[in-house]
């Protein structure tokens, strides 16, 4: 941790939230020498018995960890995920085939949420700058003054004023209902007609019940099954599956037929009365995404993270885009001296194209995941943009590696990857055109004697009828 930088008179920031994003940046605020309360609704998950939120496993890369190093804790994350350097396909014969996500040693980390959670909190309070204040809920805000009202547990209120309200307070944020209440603000929410259900595959022999450094899946076209490693030897397994399919399995049977026929080799590993137990647990839940625009109010409040823009899981993005907008409003601080007034309209002008095409990318993943895997055209493509990414590392980088391994702006890697597609498949198009009319000129220039072909073709047929009448 750095010491706060000087300053007479600091100015109060107020952060919503005390999840992922929230959290992060009161680091990044504190660090800079504001003044920094944070509000949470929920109790401090340091202590809870039980964490309570969502659990799909996060998918850490370079985005996310640049923030955290901005911050000086990506060490001591990473030490703490698990590589994964490949996707793994499984077949539905059980066959497993890697992907690599980039070049030799590029690689995504899995990550516990909770322990992330808990970590962030805990290096924020690091900072003598900073207060945490849990179960409080706000109540209402005025984007003119800045003043807040907070409802505790118990009943009572808090009032406190800010000079900046940072709303990190998820995708149902309260913050933002005060911008949905004013002109000229969009707004979209789109659910898509899949959910998610986790299962859990419990170590084998106190090891990994598969090779652990692999992202899995098992693409099944219209539905799929991911697992992800985590520290204590299992993975957790998540089903993505549309909300008609998963309501048509009623029963342990129906379970049992559902995964024997889709996802066979993982039974033995989950476990049959895990299985017939745990799929009827929870239903399937839901999945968001949401756009808006602008991200802020005045000098007054911003949005971060799932507040501005919630993402569907399926680039493993969310958490990154959400850190990296940290690291954004940091850098847009610097170059403007930390004037509000100047900085959050500059923020909503570099950020709102960049969060609308992850979220936008992280739609289509879900197809490319389900279905696009099993295709040999991809397969090969795949191949093919590696291949002249390793010709031409600066003139063709394909776009996974763009959105994981890079800080390239979102909406600039899928310009980028739009006109590289383009290329591609052009010369491709070229090539094959040119393959055929080369071959039709030599054609014509050498003709074949038909009496030669036709030989052996009758030769063969003899020799079929030969087989076929003995």
């Amino acid at each position: 941790m750095e010491e706060p930088t000087g300053r007479l008179t600091p100015k109060k920031v107020a952060v919503v939230g005390g999840g992922l994003v929230g959290a992060l940046n009161a680091c990044y605020f504190a660090k800079r020498g504001f003044d920094v309360e944070v509000f949470e609704t929920r109790e401090d998950i340091r202590q809870a018995k039980v964490v309570k939120g969502r659990s799909i496993n996060l998918a850490l890369s370079h985005r996310g960890r640049q923030a955290l190093k901005h911050v000086g804790m990506e060490d001591k994350i990473v030490s703490q995920g698990i590589p994964m350097h490949a996707r793994m396909i499984h077949s539905p014969s059980g066959k497993q085939s890697p992907i690599p996500y980039g070049k030799k040693g590029q690689f995504i980390l899995s990550v516990d949420r909770a322990n992330l959670n808990k970590e962030l909190l805990t290096e924020a309070e690091t900072y003598p700058n900073m207060k945490m204040n849990f179960d409080h809920k706000l109540k209402d805000w005025s984007p003119e003054t800045g003043l807040m009202t907070f409802t505790r547990l118990d009943g009572s209120h808090d009032q406190i004023q800010a000079d900046l309200i940072v709303g990190c307070d998820g995708a149902f944020s309260t913050i933002r209902k005060q911008f949905l209440r004013r002109s000229r603000f969009n707004y979209s929410q789109t659910y898509i007609p899949h959910g998610y259900m986790e299962l859990t595959m419990p170590p084998v022999n106190g090891e990994f019940a598969m090779k652990p450094d692999y992202l899995h899946i098992w693409p099944r076209n219209t539905f799929m099954m991911i697992a992800l490693p985590n520290l204590d030897k299992t993975f957790t397994c998540t089903l993505f599956m549309p909300f008609d399919e998963f309501e048509k399995i009623t029963t342990g049977d129906e379970v049992m037929e559902f995964f024997q026929e889709y996802f066979a080799d993982t039974i033995p590993l989950i476990g049959v009365d895990a299985l017939k137990r745990d799929y009827f647990r929870l239903p399937g839940l839901a999945m968001v995404s949401i756009k808006c625009s602008p991200y802020h109010i005045g000098d007054k409040c911003v949005l971060m993270g799932d507040a501005a823009h919630a993402v569907v899981p399926f680039y493993g993005q969310g958490m990154n885009a959400g850190f990296e907008d940290c690291i954004v409003f940091d850098e847009i601080m610097e170059q403007l001296n930390e004037d509000f007034s100047a900085v959050l309209p500059e923020y909503t002008r570099v950020r709102v194209p960049d969060d609308h095409a992850i979220a936008d990318l992280a739609m289509y993943n879900y197809i490319e995941m389900r279905a696009h895997v099993n295709s040999k055209w991809f397969l090969f493509r795949k191949h093919l943009d590696n291949f002249l990414h390793f010709l031409l590392p600066n003139t063709i980088v394909p776009l996974y590696t763009m959105v994981t391994f890079t800080r390239t702006r979102y909406h600039k890697a899928v310009d980028r990857w739009q006109w590289q597609d383009k290329v591609i498949n052009r010369g491709l198009l070229f090539g094959a055109t040119g393959a055929v009319l080369g071959g039709s000129y030599l054609l014509i220039k050498n003709p074949p004697d038909i009496n030669k072909l036709i030989i052996p073709t009758e030769k063969m047929w003899a020799r079929l009828m030969s087989l076929w009448t003995n």
